[in-house]
């Protein structure tokens, strides 16, 4: 074991030097678990391949280690926050005006793949962003998202999400509100390392309930006839539409980065802003989400899931993680899982969407508060604002020239970051 990777064992009260490598295993396969409900749930919401998904966490995973020198204790999973622009794409492509007329549409596997293609380019501009944090210093590049403009950003991200979310728990409201109450116990009175499985608990307990009422269709598991295969992977496709309803994103998902690398350098007690580097998680995460998207998968990002165990654990071998994208990498060859999965009821789903989309939402609000921003002041009122209603309102700038229009959350960030370069601090 490489003990630059770990703190000492005086350091976490426990001597993992000489852990073995079946208690790494047994370490690694419960932060499998830990990503595994999250993971799944993305490619559920939007369609993607579920074997793509866990099969590209794998590789996102261990992609970022490679990157990161493997210093950083960190599992990369599906992003939630790409979830609105890929819809919206969806529906852009399809020609369709709600989810469920763009999943039915014989167009929807180019629509994916449309979005995809934003998806691997919002991967590209981490890289951008890595080189500006080479080039001018962490600080420097901080200053253009400070929280008044991340803050109403991550809340228009969960916003824009809960019609999808009431969508799809419209179908069955009996299951919608079990794994929404699951979920709900799970969170407020779970303890130990159950209270980092709520979304896990919440489907598993939501699909017994689907079960016991016979809602549960084994159509695909029955389909499914290899036992092992390689995932259904599918070529990105690129046009400047889709790229720009999708590729902004990445300014709010940077911010997320940062703030879960800081929270896994606080857990571990490791600064890796400076070793390995910011620039370096920001281009791990870059190239893990578009080597995913390229080949059909959603968006990766650090999970704080997994860092929850890391600090449940007090075990922070990085190796434990790299132990774990193996055996998502297995679980995305077993196309019998990703039957069983899509056996799940969409109202199941959207009953623990209620609870997760209006988390990002409210994680928004919350860095607001936290941060103290003073809304007394008019120039916070006003960049707030703007972002809210651009992002929510369905606002679209036509951009001469180009053929290519930008609108909802791509118009309010960059609105919002010029705003706060623009207007008086002291107004």
């Amino acid at each position: 074991m490489n003990n630059d990777n770990i703190l000492s064992p005086k350091d976490i009260g426990t001597n993992i030097a000489q852990i073995s490598l079946q208690k790494k295993i047994i370490l690694g396969i419960q932060h499998t678990f830990t990503m595994f409900g999250a993971t799944v749930l993305v490619p559920i919401i939007t369609g993607f391949d579920i074997s793509v998904a866990l099969f590209m966490a794998g590789i996102g995973t261990l992609i970022f280690h490679l990157v990161t020198k493997g210093r950083v204790p960190a599992f990369l999973g599906s992003s939630f926050a790409f979830i609105a622009p890929i819809m919206s794409v969806l529906l852009l492509k399809t020609g369709t005006t709600t989810p469920k007329e763009a999943f039915a549409s014989p167009l929807f596997e180019e629509g994916l793949a449309y979005a995809q293609g934003g998806l691997v380019i919002a991967g590209l501009v981490y890289l951008i962003m890595a080189g500006l944090v080479s080039i001018f210093g962490v600080e420097k590049i901080i200053s253009f998202f400070p929280p008044i403009v991340t803050g109403p950003i991550i809340m228009v991200i969960g916003l824009k999400l809960a019609p999808t979310a009431i969508d799809m728990a419209s179908s069955n409201w009996l299951l919608a509100i079990v794994s929404f109450s699951i979920v709900t116990a799970v969170s407020i009175y779970g303890r130990g390392f159950l209270k980092v499985l709520p979304v896990l608990i919440g489907l598993t307990g939501g699909y017994i309930v689907a079960l016991l009422t016979g809602n549960v269709d084994f159509t695909p598991v029955m389909e499914a006839k290899n036992v092992v295969a390689l995932p259904s992977f599918k070529m990105a496709k690129f046009s400047l539409e889709t790229v720009m309803i999708v590729a902004p994103i990445a300014v709010a998902t940077m911010i997320e980065h940062i703030g879960d690398v800081l929270a896994i350098g606080t857990t571990v007690n490791k600064d890796f802003v400076k070793e390995p580097g910011l620039h370096r998680t920001l281009i791990g995460d870059g190239i893990a989400t578009s080597v995913s998207a390229m080949f059909g998968g959603p968006a990766n990002t650090t999970y704080s899931e997994n860092t929850g165990v890391l600090a449940l654990t007090k075990v922070y071998d990085p190796s434990i993680v790299r132990i774990a994208a193996i055996f998502a990498i297995i679980l995305g060859i077993m196309p019998k899982i990703g039957a069983v999965i899509k056996t799940i009821p969409t109202s199941v789903v959207g009953g623990i969407s209620i609870v997760l989309f209006g988390m990002i939402a409210s994680i928004g609000a919350r860095s607001l508060v936290e941060h103290q921003i003073d809304f007394g002041k008019s120039r916070n009122l006003i960049i707030s604002a703007v972002i809210l209603v651009l992002g929510l309102g369905g606002a679209a700038l036509p951009i001469p020239y180009l053929n290519v229009t930008l609108e909802g959350m791509a118009l309010a960030a960059i609105v919002g970051i010029i705003l706060n370069k623009v207007l008086p601090q002291d107004i």
